[in-house]
């Protein structure tokens, strides 16, 4: 009796044991995998999600021979995020007003996984092309453009042969352009010229704004059908620089209270109504000027937001 006791502890040691290795295994790729899974979604709610099912399944795995745990995780969250992203375009397509991925906090001393993967690719600006791409265009491209895999790797990944993957790249590649050209702009130009742009939109500064704007400049707002947004879509210096004054002037309550903080890679300004986030407004600069003002106004969109601390209004700046 005594033997079977011992080897019931003992096989209970040993799966606990082996549960602490994948487990430890898992957190070592988490990183990656939320990456992966953000850039492919565009939300972090839908990300932590199919993080959630690639851990289910990883843990499910047990005795199979993985030589690596690294492409195996991989594997699978990049096909369950080509699944989802099937049905999430049906949803966009019927979005109120124009769809903008969910802002990430990117501040250095912020969860979610100190492991994440910053640079442009996380950008509103990267995230919103990709919006022009298929699924497996989609997945294709920022395995090979963004996480450097090779054209073998990414066939095995999403089970396609290697020549598809190549011509998937093509066509990704043409729907999408240049973009190292397109969102190449240094940390300081973009700082800069949010700090400008602020100051200007704080003052109601018409002719400083302008001074700011591209030509083409193109106003992105997301209300979602549930709070405050401009159309869709304001194209042009002269009338996004009116929308926006407008919009300060007539749809903003006095009362919020804007915060300066890193969104998807940038420096951007959150606003706060009576210390829950009520906007995010980050910019996207080229040539030295604001090419692209993103306005993320959609509650659902602001959750994942910290609540304004007590102490934090010496960053506060108008917004």
């Amino acid at each position: 009796m005594n033997n079977n006791h011992s080897r019931h502890d003992q096989k209970a040691q040993a799966t606990a044991a082996e549960d602490a290795i994948r487990l430890a295994t898992f957190d070592q790729y988490r990183g990656l995998l939320f990456s992966i899974a953000y850039r492919m979604l565009g939300t972090i709610a839908d990300a932590e999600d199919m993080l959630q099912e690639t851990f289910i399944r990883w843990h499910q795995s047990g005795d199979q021979d993985i030589r690596s745990p690294r492409a195996f995780l991989v594997t699978i969250i990049s096909r369950l995020c080509m699944n989802h992203l099937q049905s999430a375009r049906v949803q966009r397509e019927e979005y109120i007003g124009e769809w903008l991925p969910e802002p990430l906090l990117t501040d250095p001393n912020s969860d979610p996984l100190k492991a994440l993967k910053i640079d442009e690719s996380l950008s509103m600006a990267f995230l919103i092309l990709l919006e022009r791409l298929t699924p497996i265009e989609r997945a294709v491209f920022l395995l090979h453009e963004v996480f450097n895999y090779k054209h073998t790797e990414i066939a095995e990944i999403l089970g396609q042969s290697e020549a598809n993957c190549r011509q998937v790249l093509r066509r990704a590649r043409q729907h999408v352009g240049d973009v190292s050209r397109r969102l190449k702009a240094s940390t300081q130009d973009n700082t800069d010229l949010l700090d400008r742009f602020l100051q200007a939109t704080r003052t109601g500064d018409m002719e400083g704004l302008l001074a700011l704007l591209a030509r083409d400049v193109v106003l992105h707002s997301d209300g979602g059908g549930k709070a405050i947004a401009l159309a869709a879509q304001i194209k042009g210096a002269e009338k996004v620089a009116r929308g926006i004054l407008r919009s300060m002037e007539k749809q903003l309550p006095k009362e919020v209270v804007g915060h300066v903080s890193y969104i998807n890679g940038k420096r951007a300004v959150i606003g706060y109504l009576h210390g829950k986030p009520f906007s995010v407004v980050s910019v996207n600069v080229r040539k030295g000027r604001i090419k692209d003002v993103f306005v993320v106004t959609n509650p659902d969109k602001l959750t994942h937001l910290p609540r304004l601390q007590e102490d934090s209004g010496q960053n506060a700046a108008s917004s």
